[in-house]
């Protein structure tokens, strides 16, 4: 069974935050602290969602909420976590003091990944955007000299373009002809000398 809503919908405020809410928020959390998310916004008065009331807390309203632009060392911080982390971006946040998941995720998407292309680094990897094109160019030069050196490995399309690998005659095909034997069970000379071995 899945989890019962936390509030009801069809009687809950959606859109924009007043500052009359605002108030009310705070000064509930103040007076009793955060507590159950759940009973939270019946218990203050207020005709919210209980992840509403919690995300607006959390993101808007806490006052231990560091504001204002990332510094350089934010900056290079947030990328080596990420090099680390990845996209745990609540784990990220717990190692910057007053930054919020959201928004740090934000300021990843928006500013740190474009400072990384700059620099012509890929930001999901961290290698230098030219590495995999590389890689892919060299596995492409080994798969060439491999073809040219045993013919009957290239695909068949490769072996049509190619005159010199299509007149190489496929590995598959000497294996036929080496375990084909005539219709009828044994070779004939097998039978031949089985024959002769019946005459006194």
């Amino acid at each position: 069974m899945g989890r019962s809503p936390c509030c009801e919908k069809a009687h809950t405020n959606k859109g924009a935050w007043t500052k009359e809410e605002d108030q009310r928020l705070i000064a509930y959390i103040k007076a009793h602290g955060e507590g159950c998310w759940r009973s939270l916004p019946k218990a203050a008065g207020l005709l919210r969602c209980g992840k509403s009331c919690r995300l607006r807390w959390m993101n808007y309203l806490r006052p231990d909420l560091k504001r204002g632009n990332f510094t350089d060392d934010d900056d290079e911080l947030i990328i080596k976590l990420h090099a680390l982390l990845g996209n745990k971006w609540s784990l990220i946040a717990g190692q910057l003091p007053g930054r919020t998941d959201n928004e740090i995720k934000n300021y990843w998407n928006t500013h740190i990944k474009r400072k990384l292309l700059s620099r012509g680094i890929d930001p999901q990897t961290h290698r230098p955007v030219n590495a995999g094109s590389s890689a892919a160019a060299a596995s492409g030069l080994t798969t060439t000299a491999s073809t040219n050196a045993f013919p009957s490995l290239a695909p068949a399309s490769s072996r049509l373009q190619n005159p010199a690998l299509a007149a190489a005659p496929s590995n598959v095909s000497f294996a036929r002809a080496a375990t084909s034997a005539p219709s009828g069970g044994r070779p004939q000379q097998q039978r031949r000398q089985h024959g002769r071995a019946a005459v006194p």
